[in-house]
C-alpha cells in the first residue's frame, strides 16, 4: 500500500485521518483497514491526540466500501472467512479506541465505509450522504454477526434488516431524523470546518469522563453472547452467486443470481 492511502495529521489535541483514494471513491484496501486500526490502537496510550477526526479525501465519498477488485483472488468460502475475521479485527480496534472519534461524511458511505462510520462516536455529513450496505444487489456476500451487531446498535435491528434486504441507501433527511448523523451541511468545506471545531471543543472536556463512557459501551457490547457465523459466511463467499456478483459488478452489468 502507498503510505499516502491513509493520511495522518496531528494539530495539537486533534488528529485527522484521511482515507485518501479519491479516484476510487476512497475504496478501502486491506492495508487501509489495518492502518486505521493501528492508529486507533496506538492512540490509547497517548496524551495527544485527544480526539480523532476521520474523513474521506475529496467531496464525493467518505469511503465506498472495500475495493471490489481485491475479491478477485477469492476461490472458496475459506477466503471469505479469513476476510471477515480480518475486517472484524480491524473494526474491533476502531470500536475499542478510548478517544472520541468524529466521522465527517461526504457523499458515498457504503459497505466497509459505513461500518467504519458506524463505529465512530459522532457523525456529521453533507447533504449528499448515501449510507448503506447494498450487497444484495452487488456482490451477494454477507455481513458478519459482529458487523450486524454494530449496525443494529446504531440503526436498530429493523432498519438494519431493511437496509440490507432492500439494498437501499439512507439519504440526508432520514439520516438526520433517525440520529445516524447529528448535523448536515451544504458542502464539504462547511462540514470539515464544523467537524474540526467540534473536535476542538470535545478536546477541552474531562478526558476520564470521555474514556470511561466509551469503555462502558465497549463492555456492554462485549457482554453479548458470541454467536458462530462461519457457516453462513462460507456459504455466501464460497457460492457461485458471489463470483457472478463480483464479475457482474466489475463488468457493470446486472448479476444473474441462481441461489447456488
Amino acid at each position: 500500500m502507498s503510505a499516502e492511502n491513509i493520511l495522518f495529521e496531528r494539530d495539537g489535541a486533534i488528529a485527522t485521518v484521511t482515507l485518501n483514494r479519491p479516484d476510487k471513491r476512497n475504496a478501502l484496501t486491506f492495508e487501509m483497514y489495518e492502518r486505521l486500526a493501528e492508529i486507533c490502537r496506538t492512540s490509547a496510550g497517548n496524551e495527544d491526540p485527544k480526539v480523532l477526526l476521520v474523513r474521506g479525501a475529496g467531496d464525493k465519498a467518505f469511503a465506498a466500501g472495500t475495493d471490489i477488485s481485491l475479491f478477485r483472488n477469492f476461490k472458496s468460502g475459506d477466503d471469505g472467512l479469513a476476510y471477515e475475521k480480518k475486517i472484524d479485527g480491524a473494526l474491533s480496534d476502531i470500536e475499542a479506541c478510548p478517544k472520541p472519534i468524529i466521522a465527517a461524511i461526504t457523499g458515498a458511505c457504503t459497505g466497509g465505509g459505513a461500518a467504519i462510520a458506524g463505529l465512530c462516536d459522532i457523525r456529521l455529513a453533507t447533504r449528499d450522504i448515501r449510507f448503506g450496505f447494498p450487497i444484495a444487489r452487488t456482490l451477494g456476500n454477507c455481513l458478519s454477526i459482529s458487523s450486524l451487531r454494530h449496525m443494529s446498535a446504531v440503526l436498530g435491528p429493523a432498519r438494519t434488516k431493511d437496509l440490507i434486504l432492500t439494498s437501499r441507501l439512507i439519504e440526508a433527511e432520514e439520516a438526520l431524523a433517525i440520529g445516524l448523523v447529528s448535523e448536515l451541511f451544504d458542502d464539504a468545506d462547511a462540514l470539515f470546518e464544523r467537524a474540526r471545531a467540534l473536535a476542538q471543543e470535545i478536546a477541552t472536556f474531562a478526558p476520564l469522563t470521555l474514556r470511561a463512557t466509551k469503555e462502558m459501551f465497549c463492555r456492554m457490547g462485549a457482554a453479548e453472547p458470541q454467536i458462530d457465523d462461519d457457516d453462513l459466511i462460507a456459504m455466501c463467499y464460497g457460492s457461485d452467486d458471489f463470483h457472478e456478483g463480483l464479475e457482474a459488478f466489475l463488468a457493470k452489468r446486472k448479476a444473474n443470481w441462481t441461489g447456488q
